[in-house]
């Protein structure tokens, strides 16, 4: 029996309890939102684990277009300039309005915002809470806020499954919840679903973050741009756990040095050095651990005895595992950490489905390019989630449509295509293992298994990363090293995705046997 909740009718539903999606809800605010959350307000989302912060232009020696120019350079050719400018320019904004909200940001002595330095940044802006516990803090301040305001109601233990269509328009949610499934009637979805690090087995990631919304946008026929795209992390801690603990930038930041087994700084000869853009700094240490070796962050001689104080939060990651990184070396490798890709957005967070947002990581808006620069995260989605909100206050009422609901598809499973997606669509790809990424996703994505919603997202990202025959940014293929001369995105529907997947080799020739 599906239960209808028709007390909740015509409210904007958001999907997600991270940055993006509290600040939608708070920015809506005095009008009525549902959050519907899988696990408890603000649990399992990225952003409560960021360690950095919050990117802003706000120091004395920097300015908006200093920071755009660092965002332009990293994201190697693919930025949207204009979306990239847009959202920048809103940094100032963002933080005062996080701070009305409840955030309590460091500050120094002379009662200024404390300023770090992260990699590929040319000045410090990066505004931090609680040291490393920037993310934690942030999510802790705003859960108060949406618990303070009356106008936000929020559903906890619900999992959407399915957006609901009449015609070409939203008109519901499909949730699947401990009773069993509910229908939430709506004519407005916020998908802030975070980003895709589930379908990879070292990841930084929360493991149930498989691309929820990426694959709930492609059912609903919304165009996906840039998939391809995915930044692993230089630095995380080398361990058995899962996730994989993640070392921050920031550590590099304050002077840390990366070092192989034999004590060799092997980014001194790189530019940027230790400090370079994320896809050099991964590409370098793959190169390291692919001829056997291993490589350490040692932070003894620039943080020393101060590293607990600055980073509690590393410092208690490394203690796990026996590490003491005022003492000892840090072991790292890379790890899946952000997707620059998505559900394509205009600069409001508009899908091309009518009724349907989408911010933060779930969201290609164009900020990112090819490769984020560190921070720029949550400020997309603080800003984001600031613009959909005026968005969708800006349009008039709309009833919601006729709805329909099959039966309540199976649980998502991951487990299936987390090592064909490790396997072919790591750091270093090539044609042959992306061809063989796509034979082996697709039967999934086609069926109607716990796998299908999982393998669309990964099937999305090889098919992409099948068509981009250069290496750009995060994208690195070993069959096309050299970068083309001119930098295009690429959108497309998940109807197109699957035509030409049905045409790559190898799939296409044992069809046709």
């Amino acid at each position: 029996m599906t239960e209808i909740l028709e007390q909740l009718s015509g409210r904007t539903v958001i999907v997600g309890s991270g940055l993006a999606g509290l600040m939608t809800a708070l920015t809506l605010a005095p009008e009525p939102s549902v959050v519907i959350t899988r696990a408890a307000l603000g649990a399992e989302t990225s952003s409560a684990w960021a360690q950095g912060g919050i990117a802003a232009s706000v120091g004395a020696d920097d300015s908006a277009a200093l920071h755009l120019a660092d965002t332009l350079a990293a994201g190697d050719g693919l930025c949207d300039p204009a979306i990239a400018a847009d959202i920048i320019a809103e940094a100032p904004a963002a933080i005062a309005a996080l701070e009305q909200a409840g955030v309590r940001f460091d500050r120094n002595a002379a009662g200024e915002l404390s300023l770090g330095l992260e990699a590929a940044h040319s000045r410090r802006r990066i505004v931090h809470a609680e040291g490393d516990g920037s993310g934690a803090a942030i999510i802790a301040a705003l859960i108060q806020a949406v618990m303070n305001t009356p106008a936000i109601s929020v559903l906890e233990g619900f999992e959407a499954r399915r957006i609901l269509m009449d015609g070409e328009q939203v008109a519901g949610l499909l949730c699947a919840t401990a009773k069993g499934a509910a229908i939430l009637p709506t004519s407005r979805v916020v998908l802030a679903t975070g980003g895709i690090g589930g379908i990879y087995d070292a990841t930084t990631n929360p493991m149930g973050n498989f691309g929820q919304g990426i694959a709930l946008a492609a059912r609903a026929g919304a165009a996906l741009a840039d998939m391809e795209f995915v930044q692993f992390h230089p630095t995380a801690l080398d361990s058995r756990r899962r996730p994989l603990a993640l070392i921050s930038e920031a550590v590099r930041g304050e002077g840390a040095l990366l070092v192989n087994e034999r004590g060799e700084r092997f980014m001194a000869r790189i530019s940027g050095a230790e400090l370079a853009p994320r896809d050099v700094v991964a590409r370098a240490i793959s190169a390291e651990i692919a001829r056997g070796g291993r490589v350490f962050l040692d932070a003894r001689d620039a943080l020393g005895s101060r590293f607990a104080a600055r980073f509690p939060v590393i410092s208690a990651l490394c203690g796990e595992t026996g590490i003491d990184p005022a003492k000892d070396l840090i072991p790292v490798r890379p790890a899946v950490h952000y997707h620059m890709g998505g559900v394509a957005t205009d600069a409001n967070g508009r899908s091309s489905v009518p009724g349907l947002w989408v911010a933060g990581e779930a969201a290609s808006t164009g900020l990112h390019g090819a490769n984020r620069l560190a921070s720029n995260s949550l400020l997309e989605a603080a800003v984001m989630g600031m613009r959909a909100a005026r968005d969708i206050s800006g349009m008039p009422a709309s009833g919601t449509g006729t709805i329909s609901a099959g039966s309540l598809p199976a649980p998502a499973d991951a487990s299936f295509v987390r090592p064909i997606v490790s396997r072919h669509l790591g750091v270093l790809r090539n044609a042959g293992a992306l061809h063989g990424a796509i034979a082996a996703l697709l039967p999934l994505a086609e069926g109607n298994g716990p796998a299908a919603d999982p393998a669309i997202v990964a099937l999305l990202i090889a098919v992409f990363a099948s068509l981009r025959m250069e290496s750009r940014g995060a994208h690195a293929r070993t069959d096309f090293p050299l970068k083309l001369a001119n930098a295009n995105r690429r959108q497309m529907h998940l109807s197109q995705a699957l035509e030409i997947a049905r045409a790559t080799p190898p799939y296409a020739l044992a069809r046709s046997a």
